[in-house]
């Protein structure tokens, strides 16, 4: 007598509860690593201080480049919390538990929108207390709520868009220690752009590529949203550029992911 042995195979998760389980799981990452945390918020509130105190007095003897200064700290702080990302993808890639997802019926992709959403949340929680840092410093912005949430949602899209470029950088690593170097890289592009300096005061070689520089219509927008002054056209490039980061930054996390731990 032979008996016949079938084997189901589990239903898959759905995407949303795939992804539920693994926003849990940076979540939890995120508590169990408070020194990312702490230095995400504690570099660009140092570089604050130093701006305004030390090089501050050079740059506007009247007080006032706390008031310029600000957006491009802001642009740095996300730029420093989104760069954790990179490590956390390369490590999941290096010891292979991306393999151990796949074998799950859940969609492995998902882990890495998991991590994007939470490092999203967690960097604007550190924006919040480094903006607040700065009106304890003298910022005075003359923003009234229309322009606040302009700001707010500029920078939520930068954010998004740095943190999905940020992960595909960590795809396209071979461990989290290169991960961690070219994240390095990227964090100097704010010093080349109108952050902490008018490009007018720049050497004539170097203003053109900061004038190109995607990050310069984003800080000048945000600055004339928060201090009343006039960006002009600034505002759609900004818009255009955060849409075409974050666009090539998900088409390249994609194709990185899919390639090298198979689509699911």
């Amino acid at each position: 007598m032979t008996t016949a042995t079938t084997t189901t195979a589990r239903p898959k998760l759905s995407a949303l509860t795939s992804t539920g389980a693994f926003i849990h799981r940076s979540y939890l990452h995120t508590l169990r690593t408070p020194d990312a945390l702490v230095m995400a918020i504690a570099l660009p509130t140092i570089l604050m201080v130093l701006f305004t105190f030390v090089f501050g007095g050079a740059f506007d003897p009247s007080g006032g480049y706390v008031d310029y200064v600000v957006p491009g700290i802001i642009l740095l702080c996300a730029g420093f919390g989104a760069s954790s990302i990179a490590v956390d993808v390369a490590g999941d890639m290096a010891t292979g538990i991306i393999d151990r997802f796949r074998t799950m019926p859940l969609r492995a992709s998902t882990v890495i929108t998991g991590n994007v959403i939470v490092t999203v949340l967690r960097n604007l929680v550190t924006t919040a207390i480094v903006i607040a840092v700065a009106l304890a410093l003298g910022f005075r912005p003359s923003a009234g709520p229309l322009e606040w949430f302009g700001v707010f949602l500029l920078v939520t899209g930068y954010i998004l868009a740095i943190t999905y470029l940020f992960a595909a950088v960590g795809l396209a690593s071979s461990s989290p220690e290169a991960a961690n170097g070219y994240g390095f890289i990227l964090l100097f592009v704010p010093y080349i752009s109108s952050a902490f300096v008018p490009i007018e005061t720049m050497p004539d070689w170097l203003q053109p590529i900061a004038q190109a520089n995607p990050l310069t219509p984003i800080i000048e927008t945000i600055r004339g949203l928060l201090m009343g002054t006039d960006f002009g056209t600034q505002g759609w490039w900004a818009i255009g550029w955060i849409a075409l980061i974050l666009g090539f930054a998900i088409v390249w996390s994609t194709w990185l992911f899919a390639r090298r731990s198979g689509r699911r």
